[in-house]
């Protein structure tokens, strides 16, 4: 049996997850970072130069939770449809839109699939255009594009068709190297005709009485068989057809788009009778061996839907991490891990987060210090077995941000392999930096912190601000480390494929 995933399920499996960010029973979707210690062979695997790829498992999913540092909200303005980034350059050859590309008919590129073709293009100034003719496959040769007319044109040697601006914010937001966002611009789209016929495929052909023909385009468009249908204006010079595009008297060209067109065929053969006599029909042609192949337009026209035309079955995510976010996201230490977590929950509730960022580390609040802790230390409290790392430690606040992994020097047990909590007024020592500290047992507190935020501490300690392993995690990458300082931006981009 042979079967396909069609470019409309994908684009089908894009749109409900694009709108799963802004419907009425809206899914919340939240960046996490984490993994602020090396990747070693021992533990996570890989390493820091090149880190392993995440398994697709359950253990990798509660490992991912164990080592998250802080979440950022991606609302529904930080999404966009996308599509592979093709940027115009002169001499270039692209291929052009055609409605019956497949195994045995490829684009001129090669490609098998209009969809993973090269058939649009952008320009320096963010205007996207669709590639209508190619010029028999030549390389486009000419100035660069700036029309927005909802009119097909020439330039290049190209017939071009307008599709969309990217906005100056949604090209700030959504551009990469390899991606850029996709919309449709709503005068292209009102402008549009479902089922006109604007392109046509030329084979040359030989024998042919030099002059200016017309045929009907037989199929099931509107007006089918009187001159209200489409109709095509074929030029004959040197014996053989001329070439598609939009210059009458100089090549073939579209007399009549028509519309309402899911089919259609051009039989050079065939006579037509038309209202105008002007209009020589195409039986008196003659020679043999050319052909004129009607390309159909997207449904309800080309520039309807940019969106499905330029196969746009790409979700791009946005996060922007500033500085220290709400005082959620640290920034003494730096992170190796991002993934896409849905539906999270508050800590100790079943509460869906709501918040625009949360800290997800633990905190103790110090009473008293001795030296400095440094980060991804061990740390380790003798008396109640509790062993831990540092994520980052503020000094002036007297606050010991830390972690517990599943791993045993950074928070198991080695006896019984299991966590223990840090509690109590007990001494916490840094292995590495030898620092001593005293959490403030006892004392229920609200700190505040750099940017006027707050952390409650009870009985001198913090809990992180959501549920570990709440939700799902949706998506996960591992990298290079990212280091992290008060004035230093990342700018997070994910694309998800459908």
């Amino acid at each position: 049996m042979s079967a396909i995933i069609t470019e409309k399920f994908r684009q089908h499996n894009a749109t409900q997850f694009y709108e799963s960010f802004s419907e009425a029973s809206a899914n919340v979707y939240y960046l996490m970072i984490g993994k602020s210690v090396p990747f070693t062979a021992a533990t996570s695997g890989g390493t820091d130069v090149s880190p392993a790829t995440p398994a697709d498992d359950v253990s990798t999913e509660f490992y991912t939770w164990d080592q998250a540092t802080a979440l950022k909200n991606i609302a529904s303005t930080d999404i966009s449809y996308a599509v592979p980034r093709r940027d115009w350059a002169n001499s270039t050859t692209y291929d052009m839109y055609e409605s019956n590309i497949s195994t045995s008919n490829a684009t001129t590129s090669g490609a098998t699939s209009i969809y993973e073709s090269t058939f649009f293009f952008r320009t320096a100034d963010n205007r996207v255009y669709k590639v209508i003719d190619n010029n028999s496959g030549a390389a486009y040769s000419g100035a660069e594009p700036t029309s927005e007319s909802t009119s097909l044109f020439t330039l290049g040697g190209y017939t071009l068709k307008y599709m969309y601006t990217i906005s100056t914010s949604d090209y700030t937001k959504f551009i990469t190297a390899d991606f850029m966002p996709v919309s449709t611009d709503s005068t292209v789209s009102a402008a549009a005709t479902d089922g006109e016929i604007i392109s046509v495929v030329v084979t040359a052909g030989s024998g042919y009485t030099n002059g200016t023909y017309y045929a009907a385009v037989y199929g099931d468009g509107a007006s089918q068989g009187t001159s209200s249908g489409a109709i095509i204006s074929i030029v004959v010079s040197g014996n053989a057809i001329q070439s598609f595009g939009l210059t009458a008297g100089t090549d073939t060209t579209i007399n009549d788009a028509g519309s309402g067109y899911t089919y259609g065929t051009v039989n050079l053969a065939s006579g037509y009778t038309f209202s105008d006599a002007a209009l020589t029909s195409a039986s008196a042609i003659g020679g043999s061996g050319g052909a004129v192949t009607i390309q159909i337009s997207p449904k309800n026209g080309h520039g309807y839907d940019a969106v499905g035309e330029l196969a746009g079955h790409y979700v791009m995510t946005r996060a922007l991490l500033t500085g220290a976010e709400g005082d959620d996201f640290l920034t003494g230490n730096d992170f190796r891990s991002i993934a896409l977590v849905t539906d999270p929950t508050t800590y100790g509730t079943s509460t869906v987060a709501s918040l625009s960022t949360y800290r997800q580390v633990y905190a103790a609040k110090l009473a008293s210090v001795t030296g400095t802790f440094t980060p991804d230390e061990v740390i380790t409290q003798a008396t109640t077995a509790a062993i831990g790392k540092v994520v980052e430690w503020d000094s002036t606040l007297s606050i010991l941000y830390y972690q517990q992994e599943r791993y045993g020097d950074y928070g198991t047990s080695s006896t019984t392999g299991s966590y223990v909590a840090f509690s109590g007024a007990y001494v916490i020592t840094g292995s590495s930096s030898s620092a001593v500290g005293t959490p403030d047992a006892g004392a229920d507190s609200a700190v505040t912190l750099a940017n006027a935020n707050t952390i409650t501490f009870t009985d001198g300690y913090a809990n992180p601000e959501l549920q570990p392993d709440s939700g799902n995690i949706i998506y996960q990458e591992n990298r290079k480390p990212i280091g992290r300082a008060t004035d230093q931006s990342e700018d997070i981009k994910i694309i998800v494929e459908f």
